[in-house]
């Protein structure tokens, strides 16, 4: 059975290929690939997020202050699923630097009718009833939507001595605001440029002193990122432009007035 909770820390690090290909025969001694990434390669995670019409959620995630609690609700599914596939929706939660992941089993068109209805779904066998009331209690108290899908190639390990010690190697982070739906399949603009990689630490205390020896050997340095966050700055950012020459093509109707010897056509 698939995990259903998490409690973790979590570090970010962007590196480029290079770095990717050292890391990775560093790794071989302490880690190993876990069963979504066969033979080290990798598999396909798609995401929608959900949030209010206002963008709340994501707006007090990337908050310049720096708000100590953070939540995001998605749907997640690995490779593109059909409506009758089971999928997981999630509640992620973030809390001066600890991240709870919580998330249920259910078939996608009943994830899809709940979001729309904030209705839940008939309980079966293979859904969390706690994790579900969870969800149900965020859907209605933010009345959220769906706004953007997201997908992403990863390579994950864990370690051989520590299972709960995990790396994950994310490539290829594709975006779309449209065609809203985890069935719709893989497409849309790229949001990092290529030979990029978003690395993942995944730890429940602190990290192995020979996985900080390798980072500093490396020159690799932990950052800020957040796909969804870094998605929601960017489109912000392009529709300010876009508004903004809107507003240079913009003649007022006086000057239109004038132009036509004072008379409004």
């Amino acid at each position: 059975m698939a995990i259903e909770v998490f409690n973790r820390y979590e570090k970010k690090y962007i590196i480029n290929d290079e770095q990717y290909k050292a890391l990775r025969e560093r790794l071989a001694e302490y880690m190993e690939a876990d069963a979504h990434s066969k033979d080290g390669g990798f598999y396909t995670i798609c995401n929608i997020y959900y949030d209010t019409p206002d963008n709340n959620l994501i707006r007090a995630s990337v908050d310049p202050a720096g708000a100590r609690y953070k939540e995001k609700v998605r749907l997640r599914s690995y490779g593109t699923v059909g409506t009758d596939d089971k999928v997981f929706l999630e509640i992620k939660k973030k809390y001066e630097g600890l991240v709870n992941k919580r998330r249920t089993t259910m078939y996608l068109k009943d994830a899809y009718n709940f979001i729309e209805t904030k209705e839940q779904p008939e309980i079966q066998p293979f859904m969390n009833k706690q994790v579900l009331n969870e969800l149900s209690y965020a859907i209605k108290r933010n009345n959220i939507e769906p706004k953007l899908f997201l997908s992403y190639d990863r390579v994950a390990m864990f370690g051989k001595d520590n299972k709960d010690f995990r790396i994950t190697f994310d490539k290829n982070i594709t975006t779309r605001r449209y065609d809203l739906g985890l069935h719709y399949g893989v497409y849309g603009d790229k949001l990092l440029e290529e030979g990029k990689w978003i690395m993942e630490v995944k730890i429940d205390n602190a990290m192995p002193l020979w996985m900080t020896k390798i980072l500093s050997e490396l020159k690799i340095y932990p950052g800020s990122f957040s796909k969804y966050g870094t998605e929601y700055k960017k489109f912000v950012k392009e529709n300010s432009r876009v508004n903004l020459e809107n507003e240079k093509n913009y003649e007022p109707a006086g000057d239109l007035a004038m132009a036509n010897g004072g008379k409004l056509c």
